[in-house]
């Protein structure tokens, strides 16, 4: 799972120089005093460290960095620390002191916009314009990348948000990927029919509240989801109110998991045919296939389709972000990684380990599942929108958060739950901008 603003949305805001240590905990600094010692980060020739908060992927890290090496001469070091608010707390610190990792994995959006603020990251504006000219990124990946015009990441990966199915299950009920949202409601009605729960929905954990709140908004209108997130459109506006209609009436039909449900058990749930449809980010293929399902066999994947027919197409997408602190210990080998992440070869064997997608377009993932998805998304031009996670100033999007969650457990209206969206997002938009001028 994606850590940094999906397991805890809102991330601390970024510290002060003057008060960097007031309210870290004893574990944290003590983890900051072990850096600053250099018993980490100390410069070992041939490799770039890199920070992150997923001791899951380091075989993975290893495995691109090996490719990296081939190109550049260093391979990647990863220090992990699976702790997330310690992690961020601590990676927000070391950026300040002489002993900053080489590289680091975080958050893009706000989340980065936020750390970019605080001036201790590298500027990757030159690096963005060769990945432009080699084609290896897309016009719509750059703004989650950027902060006041300039960059300050490269997308780690591209994740799609999808509608995972289990082929078996739908096979034996007569059903297939729905192109039209028709199609998705005689899905979702043959199965409960069936005795089969049509989708997960959850908000335990608390960020995946916002999974199904930015999908309906989407595939209601696009455009104005896009506006939403970027505070130029109101939570109260006819578009939100008709997405959480959708969603209650189908929590009043029975068609979703209860809101406690453990999202953890959405893989063997779809494996076992208990739930029909897992919405979730298309990493969640890594974890499907954990349970002896093959992508593109077994299991398969589609996207939300538009609830109008004449809506253009639209997938959210989620990018994770490497970035280069300033005073990184091995400050040129770590840009020469960065520049060479997107090479298709590099690309290749990280996206084979995650069976998920890259950033980069010309790079065809090995999933046949994500290959598919992506060719389709190319070819009829979707429109990318931003993961509502990243998509705002962290407290706005975590509070936002705890209110759908909220409604997710019936103890608010749609009405009601807008209408206190609405107002905090008054509140936190004024306070960005406060902090802009």
């Amino acid at each position: 799972m994606r850590s940094i603003g999906q397991a805890t949305p809102q991330s601390p805001p970024p510290l002060g120089r003057r008060s960097v240590l007031a309210g870290i905990g004893a574990g944290a600094a003590a983890m900051l005093a072990g850096c600053a010692r250099g018993n980490s980060t100390a410069v070992q020739p041939g490799t770039t460290s890199l920070a992150n908060d997923n001791a899951t992927w380091d075989q993975g890290y290893v495995a691109a960095g090996r490719e990296l090496k081939k190109l550049t001469g260093y391979a990647l070091r990863p220090l992990s620390n699976p702790n997330p608010t310690s992690y961020k707390q601590v990676t927000q610190i070391s950026l300040q002191t002489t002993k900053a990792t080489d590289m680091i994995k975080w958050a893009s959006g706000y989340f980065l916009k936020s750390l970019a603020r605080t001036g201790e990251l590298t500027d990757l504006s030159s690096l963005w314009s060769a990945y432009e000219r080699k084609g290896w990124v897309t016009e719509q990946a750059r703004e989650p990348m950027s902060y006041r015009g300039a960059v300050y990441g490269v997308p780690l990966y591209e994740s799609y948000y999808v509608l995972f199915y289990n082929t078996a299950l739908f096979r034996k009920h007569g059903l297939r990927a729905p192109d039209t949202w028709e199609e998705l409601l005689h899905n979702a009605e043959v199965l409960k029919k069936a005795g089969v729960i049509p989708f997960v929905a959850t908000q335990t954990g608390n960020w995946p509240a916002y999974e199904w709140f930015q999908e309906l908004v989407s595939k209601v209108d696009p455009e104005f989801y896009g506006e939403l997130v970027s505070g130029k459109a109101r939570y109260t506006d006819p578009q939100a109110h008709q997405a959480l209609q959708i969603w209650q009436d189908f929590m009043r039909k029975g068609w979703m998991t209860p809101a406690d449900f453990d999202q953890n058990n959405g893989a063997a749930a779809l494996k076992s045919g208990r739930v029909g449809m897992f919405l979730h980010g298309s990493w969640q293929s890594q974890g499907i296939a954990a349970t002896g399902l093959k992508p593109g066999t077994d299991f398969d994947a589609f996207v939300l389709p538009p609830v109008e027919s004449s809506t253009r197409r639209s997938v959210i997408t989620e990018s994770g972000v490497l970035a280069v602190p300033k005073k990184a210990v091995s400050h040129e080998a770590a840009m020469a990684n960065a520049a060479n992440w997107l090479d298709p070869k590099v690309q290749k064997v990280w996206t084979d380990f995650l069976q998920d997608a890259s950033a980069n377009p010309r790079s065809r993932p090995g999933n046949p599942v994500m290959a598919g998805l992506k060719q389709r998304a190319l070819e009829e031009r979707w429109t990318q929108l931003p993961r509502y996670g990243e998509s705002g100033p962290p407290n706005l999007v975590q509070g936002n958060t705890d209110d759908l969650g909220a409604f997710m457990t019936g103890a608010s209206s749609p009405r009601s739950t807008l209408r206190s969206m609405a107002d905090r997002a008054a509140k936190e938009w004024a306070a960005w901008e406060r902090d802009e001028a």
